[in-house]
Formats: structure tokens, sequence, C-alpha cells
């Protein structure tokens, strides 16, 4: 997964000052219902409270991802990403009320009201203002003109794609054509032919052109000629890269490597802001891991010591981000010679040989006890099957070599054969939990699977996911401990 610079939100400022009005508008009409007609903002509590709601605004405003991409979201989501603002909004409002202990002075149901009528007013007014904003730019003239170059066969694809989404603050004026003996056609979609590749140069250099786009074409040669006089002109270019745009797969962009201009291919990317996020996370989850680690190495170290004595965590070299090496931390669940009884039970494997899992592995500490059904019963299987085991992987996520939620990092034998596409689900840092673990890990044996699950959760990252697996994960975990 690879890392962006964030857009800028300066474009949207008209949603913005909306929001901040809406918001008070709501605070004015909730302090009527609940208090009377006085003005809200002769009280102390009540004006101050009206001052942090803009600040919380402002705060929300930098920290989430609201306005962004605004004008070609659906009702939907429009509809969870303004209840998403609204809650954050509130949530750092109350934390206000709470840190300066004013909570029992100002009316909660005020607050309340404040929430609900924040919601609607911001959700309506922000439809509004986009259907607004859509039907002036469809009606109004545009800022800037531009040509298109293209072949014949490609010029009405290139036009579409051109004109996909409501908001373009340009107008095509004309078409011209790659090929240099094309037949004649006047116009397409209403748009007028103006050239092709011998005589486009003439007509860019009389009328009223801002920029010219040009489609490069498989079939056609590459039209350094018009390009280099486009540029002349002091017309800006834009270069579509033709098959090879349609060849790179995830999420590209263009950005500056060197002295060169590349564009950059990846299976997601995220923003400095996502990844501080993310980071500022797992810090703190491994902060608070690593406290729970020193309670359990008291209560269980002595109960893997007096089974199997030897040492109480076992750890093993592990492949990390993009094939990194590192050293991976557990509590010992297993017998001293676990791994070299591994390859005599392989024949038992649920899965392939990238992955070994098999039901009732003799190698756990203690698993030949029984309960009265026949399953094993010792304290290897207890700390497994409620996690515990792997709570000292928390030190790992508090150094960086893993992150909370990732995907399950391999051992060195199961790194080297796995093929290309299995690659992929290690392009981000190993986690403690992940897609395919809170998907239910105890039912998926085809590693072809676990690959799917992973490569979907690279595709699809957000922090939202990341804490819907982590209560998944938890909440997995309660119900395993409420089972033993």
């Amino acid at each position: 997964m690879y890392k962006k610079s964030p857009q800028g939100w300066l474009k949207h400022w008209d949603f913005i000052l909306l929001d901040m009005i809406c918001l008070q508008l709501a605070f004015v009409i909730a302090y009527f219902a609940r208090q009377g007609f006085d003005n809200p903002y002769s009280d102390r509590v009540y004006r101050t409270v009206a001052f942090v709601f803009v600040l919380c605004q402002i705060t929300v405003m930098f920290l989430s991802q609201s306005y962004q991409g605004i004008l070609k979201r659906g009702y939907y989501i429009e509809f969870t990403k303004t209840a998403k603002h609204v809650l954050l909004v509130m949530l750092l409002s109350v934390s206000y009320l709470f840190a300066t202990q004013q909570g029992t002075i100002y009316s909660r149901l005020t607050l309340l009201y404040t929430a609900f009528l924040y919601l609607c007013f911001s959700y309506f007014g922000r439809i509004w203002r986009k259907e607004y904003v859509i039907r002036k730019n469809a009606t109004s003239e545009k800022e800037k003109f531009m040509v298109v170059v293209a072949s014949r066969t490609e010029i009405e694809e290139t036009i579409e794609k051109l004109m996909e989404g409501p908001i373009q603050d340009f107008g095509i004026r004309g078409i011209a054509f790659l090929d240099k003996n094309p037949v004649e056609i006047k116009e397409i979609s209403g748009i007028p032919v103006v050239g092709n590749m011998d005589t486009v140069g003439e007509y860019l250099c009389h009328e009223w052109v801002d920029e010219v786009f040009v489609k490069i074409s498989e079939t056609e040669p590459y039209p350094q000629k018009l390009i280099d006089e486009i540029i002349t002109m002091g017309l800006t270019v834009h270069l579509s890269l033709g098959e090879m745009e349609k060849s790179l797969s995830g999420k590209n962009f263009i950005e500056k490597i060197g002295g060169y201009s590349v564009i950059t291919s990846s299976i997601n990317t995220a923003s400095p802001k996502q990844m501080l996020y993310k980071r500022l996370m797992d810090i703190a989850g491994g902060v608070v891991g690593c406290l729970i680690t020193l309670i359990l190495i008291v209560i269980i170290g002595p109960m893997i010591y007096i089974k199997s004595p030897g040492p109480i965590f076992f750890s093993q070299v592990r492949i990390g981000k993009n094939g990194r090496k590192f050293k991976i931390y557990k509590f010992r669940s297993m017998y001293m010679d676990a791994e070299e009884r591994k390859a005599e039970l392989m024949s038992q494997n649920k899965m392939d040989g990238l992955m070994f899992k098999m039901d009732y592995d003799p190698r756990i500490i203690g698993s030949e006890k029984k309960d009265k059904n026949g399953n094993p019963k010792g304290i290897g299987n207890f700390i497994r099957k409620t996690s515990l085991d792997e709570f000292p992987q928390f030190w790992n996520v508090l150094k960086g070599d893993m992150s909370l939620v990732g995907t399950r990092p391999p051992t060195v034998d199961e790194w080297e054969q796995y093929e290309l596409h299995h690659r992929s689900r290690m392009s981000i840092k190993p986690g403690i939990t992940g897609m395919w673990q809170a998907s239910g890990r105890s039912d998926i044996t085809d590693f072809e699977e676990v690959v799917r699950l992973d490569t979907q959760y690279i595709e699809n990252w957000s922090i939202g996911l990341d804490l819907r697996i982590l209560l998944k994960t938890v909440t997995s975990v309660l119900k395993s401990e409420g089972s033993v």
C-alpha cells in the first residue's frame, strides 16, 4: 500500500460555512425548545459552548474527510458522511463539557436536540447546495475550453469519460482526429470536428482554446510533433497513457521521483494523515497490550514452565511488510520439540503447505489431557483458544514490526513457496488480527481464500475498517472464552 499526499479542502469552503450555520441554527432552536425564547448567547455557559462547537467543527474538518468528493456522493453516502461528521463534533463537545465539569450545568436534552437538528439541517443543506452547484455548473459558461484529440475509434469513449461526474470546469470546444486522413465527419455528440493531425495546429493557433487533451492511441504513431506545437503555443496539454493506463490495476497517480515525472500504481494508497492515525492507534494498543502481557506473565508463565520446562516465550523469524524479516514473540503454547515434529505431522495439515493448521495438534502443551467430550484441555490449548498466546506480539506492534490489524505474517518456509499473487498480502505490515481471522479463521482452510480476504482488506483499507475488525475480533475472543 502506497502513501500519498492529502487533497485540499479549501475548495469546499461553501459547504464548511453552511455546516457552521446549520450547527448554530440547531443550537439556537434547541435552546428555545428547552429553555424558552431567551437569547442563548447571553448565558456564559451556553455562549462558550456555541464557540466550542465552532472549534470542534474546525478540528473535525482537519481530522476527517467529511468534504472530500462531496459533489460526487449519492444520498446514502452523504447521509453516512454527515452522520459521522455530526457524531465527531458532538463527541468532542461532550469531552469539553466533561473536562471542564460543566456537564451538570449544560442541559443534556438541549445537547441531544442540537445533535438531531444539526444532522437534519446539515444533511438537507448539503443536498440542496450540491444540487444548486450542479445545476449552476450545467448552465453557466465554462471557465476554460478544451480540444480533444483522439483516434476515430476512441473519440466517443474519450468524450464520455471526460464528461463523467456532475461537475466540469471546462467545455469541449472541438474534436480532432489522430488519424491523418479521416472520413468527412462534421461533428460527434454535438461537438464540431475541427481538424486532424495535420490541420488542428492551425485551429489551435487562431481560436479560443485553453487546454488540449490528447488520448494516446496504440494504433496511431505517437504525436510528438503535435505535442511540441501545443506546448510552443503555451497551451496546457493533458496526455492519456492509452493501453498502459488500462494495464495498471489498483490506484494510480502522478508524482515526481528525482528528475522524472512518473505514474505510480499501487494496490491502495493512504495519506500521511491516515498512516499517522493508524500508527497512533497501534502505539496506544501496543502500550495497553504490553501492560496486560506483564500481568499474564505472572499468571500464565509458571503454568507453562511447570507443564513444559523451558522458556515461557516462543520467538520465530517471520516475514513482514514487503518481505522484511523480523522476530515475532508469543507465549509458548507448544512443547520444546514442536518445530522438529512439524514435518511428521504435515500429512494431517488441514491447509496446503503455505500454512499449517491441524485439529488436536499433539505438540500443544497439555494436549494429552482431555475433557469429557474428548477435547484437549491443557494450558496450551487454553491460551491458544482464548488467544492469550498472542499478547507478547503487542511488543512487535509497539516496535513497528506489526500492526494491530493486518495480515498474518508467514514463516520463512511458507514465504519461499509463495506464488506471485500471494505476495500482495504482504504489501502492508502484518497484524495481530485481520480480515480472515475476523471472518472465522477456524472455518477457513483454503489458503487462496485467505489471500482473497487479505487482498480485499488492503484494497478497501480505512481506519473505520480496522476498528470494525478489532471489535469483531474482541467479540469472537470473548465468545471463545465463554465456551472454554
